[in-house]
């Protein structure tokens, strides 16, 4: 008898962690369901709010869905955040999943990946509004010069535009904890190229305008006597 109550002990062992792990095993799964279940309700209801709200157009208006095309993405900019924010939901039960698990080491680390997924999403907004206020400028600029009649007028337009993009781009890479430091260093370094460029392109494209603007608020006195002529 003896024993057979030393063979038995370790099943009998092994039988109470079971039910004690089955519990909260159980518990880990409705969980992950329930996340699940979260995670496909607000996909489909942000993905309807954005397409209510137009978001599609104002990226594609932005250029943003066809630079995804182009890296070969078929979904939008749209799809892109509702697949964000699917897996954010998803990461967030996995973490109390684990946690009522006791997996506190696996908790931390889908923690932290979970925890990086509002800063890329606030990225990519950054992105869309950032790109369709540089396209609103390019076109506003292009047309203002046309009316004035300045020759490159389009060139300085798209010229303001990069450089708003080139601004957009580095906020958003610093919002994903990009170097701050090398961001703002790259920022000086290419807003100062940009510069250099708009100036040169005015400086050659735009003589004939200055000239007539120069002539017209400080006539010389041939000009003034065919005036009064």
């Amino acid at each position: 008898m003896t024993k057979v109550s030393v063979l038995l002990e370790p099943v009998h062992a092994f039988a109470i962690q079971v039910g004690q792990l089955l519990p909260k095993l159980v518990l880990a799964v409705v969980i992950l369901l329930v996340g699940w279940l979260l995670a496909r309700l607000l996909r489909a209801g942000v993905a309807k709010a954005l397409r209510a709200m137009n978001f599609h157009v104002l990226t594609e208006r932005a250029g943003i869905d066809g630079f995804l095309r182009q890296g070969g993405i078929s979904t939008d900019t749209a799809g892109v955040l509702v697949l964000l924010l699917y897996w954010l939901v998803i990461l967030a039960a996995l973490m109390v999943a684990f946690n009522s698990l006791g997996l506190t080491r696996v908790t931390e680390v889908v923690g932290r990946v979970a925890l990086f997924i509002p800063d890329v999403i606030l990225a990519v907004l950054i992105l869309a509004f950032g790109s369709y206020f540089a396209r609103f400028v390019e076109r506003t600029i292009a047309a203002y010069g046309k009316n004035v009649g300045v020759a490159d007028a389009e060139l300085l337009g798209q010229l303001a535009r990069y450089a708003i993009l080139v601004f957009v781009v580095l906020i958003a890479l610093e919002q994903v904890q990009v170097e701050a430091q090398l961001v703002h260093q790259s920022f000086l370094i290419l807003l100062g190229g940009v510069v250099l460029a708009a100036a040169l392109a005015f400086g050659l494209g735009g003589q004939q305008w200055a000239a007539r603007m120069l002539e017209y608020w400080f006539p010389t006195k041939d000009a003034q006597q065919r005036k009064d002529g």
